[in-house]
């Protein structure tokens, strides 16, 4: 290599130069349970804190020793990576044991079937592309029912049938452009040109607002954050958002989106024209717990608005359990803890025990379609590597009938207690705390008006949160950072191996910032106010 290749920062140098002027940039060369290890200046190894968890990866931990000890065996086994076009038991091995815990987590003998992926946002594309083939054959069959529906009215006319001029009759002919007493051939031409027209249509996604479901360029338009989504937005499906914790406010949107078709219906001596919905929206995607909007659990009423209004248009719902699946708030799917049982679920992070890159989408086999089998694959996806590794990490959720789950819930219990004791006594710097199970949001108040100047100013410029975490990691050697579109509130996602003791530990370096913070004592968190134009 040149020596000026070597002296150049090209991967992804920008955040790399943001996170070293917020004191973030540190190289990690080791990983065991809820702790990384860097080495300083001197050359010591420095054990950190991480509550970060891989975004959620990491539910049993860095490095988890079962984990660790089985990949190692599959490589030495040479276990066969690549044999894409091959039989794949370990695959159909996964999906079985997901499908069982979806029986007993939702007390339903509806079956699954699975197709896999690399990642989440992978996952969640999947789901959005399947939903959408599913949507095409739907309204293919609905053509085809109109067309012989014209055929058998075309018969009825030729045998002195008459056409009804009515309503919808009316209505066509306006959509249409038909002159006043047109023919039926000239009817049946304007059924046929306004239906291919509709039928043309791209369709329609919902999603709540602050939902987050990845960054690729179909599940970007899923994020309601503006900033990761409208540079995008000409290149993919759109999605409306939807506040959907004001009631009503989904049946609005669903009307507002709502497209008919026209048919005819041949009755005795007369031929009328009728309207057919048109399945235009694709589905309706949410997270059970808001990771990237701030920790923010759904409630059951919602969730059950929610499934009405989708039941009775044969809406999808995308359950997306990337981030809150697999244990972490207490079930293996924190859907459950709702009653939500969805069409599709999307599973990825923690599946992979910390270890293997993989994900998994699962569709109801009432709704799927086997035919999206031969037009989806991916290079990557199902190896044997990564579906024995998830194999092992579902063993390992499962065990002890679901001592992982209650883990979560206990140790979630008392981590979320210290931080609402912390809020109890600094009700001026904390808003909020809230979450599931190892799924938890600190939110702070807005500190854009703040009396010290470079307060403020990180405040103002969308870096605060991230300040908070140079301030923890740089004096106190704990790793957390902000969620990405609500950044006054950090994200606590540590494994189920927690202990009382790093839970004090935080408690600690928590209560310094805190007085920090309430002080107003902005040289503490970094001393300089941030150029004009670093805002995240």
């Amino acid at each position: 290599m040149s020596p000026e290749i070597a002296e150049l920062e090209l991967a992804e140098p920008y955040i790399g130069g943001l996170l070293a002027s917020l004191g973030l940039g540190v190289q990690y060369l080791r990983a065991e349970g809820n702790t990384l290890f860097y080495r300083d200046t001197a050359g010591r190894e420095v054990p950190v804190l991480d509550l970060v968890g891989g975004y959620g990866s990491t539910i049993i931990g860095h490095n988890n020793p079962e984990i660790v000890s089985y990949a190692k065996s599959l490589l030495d086994q040479g276990t066969p990576i690549h044999a894409q076009l091959s039989e794949h038991p370990c695959a159909n091995e996964l999906a079985q044991k997901v499908n069982s815990v979806i029986k007993r987590e939702f007390a339903t003998s509806d079956t699954y079937s699975a197709v896999f992926a690399n990642s989440g946002a992978e996952a969640f594309e999947i789901a959005i592309k399947h939903a959408e083939f599913d949507r095409l054959m739907k309204v293919a069959a609905l053509a085809e029912e109109i067309d012989a529906n014209i055929e058998s009215a075309r018969a009825a006319v030729s045998g002195g049938a008459s056409i009804v001029v009515d309503e919808i009759h009316v209505r066509l002919s306006a959509d249409a452009g038909l002159a006043a007493g047109s023919g039926p051939d000239e009817v049946i031409a304007g059924i046929r040109s306004v239906n291919g027209e509709r039928m043309a249509a791209p369709p329609v996604f919902l999603a709540p607002e602050g939902s987050f479901h990845g960054k690729l360029v179909g599940s970007v338009q899923f994020t309601h954050n503006a900033d990761f989504r409208t540079p995008f937005k000409s290149l993919a499906v759109q999605c409306r958002f939807v506040p959907v914790h004001e009631p009503g406010a989904l049946d609005k949107v669903i009307e507002a989106e709502r497209k008919t078709l026209f048919d005819v219906v041949a009755e005795g001596r007369t031929v009328r024209v009728v309207e057919r919905d048109l399945p235009v929206i694709g589905g309706f995607a949410l997270e059970p717990v808001q990771g990237e909007a701030g920790i923010r659990p759904f409630d059951r009423e919602t969730v059950q608005r929610i499934q009405q209004a989708c039941a009775a248009i044969d809406c999808p719902v995308i359950v997306d359990e990337v981030q809150s699946g697999m244990g972490r708030t207490g079930a293996f799917f924190a859907s459950s803890h709702l009653g939500l049982q969805g069409d599709y679920y999307t599973l990825a992070k923690s599946l992979g025990g910390g270890v293997a890159k993989t994900a998994m989408t699962l569709v109801r086999n009432s709704r799927y379609r086997k035919e999206f089998e031969l037009v989806h694959s991916s290079t990557f996806a199902k190896d044997g590597f990564s579906t024995r590794i998830a194999n092992r990490t579902v063993d390992l959720l499962e065990a002890g009938n679901g001592e992982v789950y209650r883990m979560a819930a206990e140790r979630g219990s008392r981590l979320s207690g210290m931080l609402r004791k912390l809020h109890g006594e600094f009700g001026t710097v904390i808003k909020d705390v809230r979450g599931r199970g190892l799924m938890i949001g600190l939110e702070f108040h807005d500190q854009s008006d703040s009396t010290s100047e470079s307060i403020a100013g990180y405040s103002r410029a969308g870096l605060f949160g991230y300040v908070l975490s140079g301030y923890l990691l740089r004096l106190h050697d704990i790793r957390i950072f902000p969620t990405a579109s609500a950044a006054n509130t950090l994200r606590l996602e540590p494994s189920v191996h927690i202990t009382d003791a790093e839970i004090d530990r935080l408690e600690s370096a928590l209560r310094a910032l805190l007085a920090v913070l309430r002080d107003q004592d902005g040289a503490a968190l970094l001393p300089a106010v941030p150029a004009e134009g670093t805002g995240a």
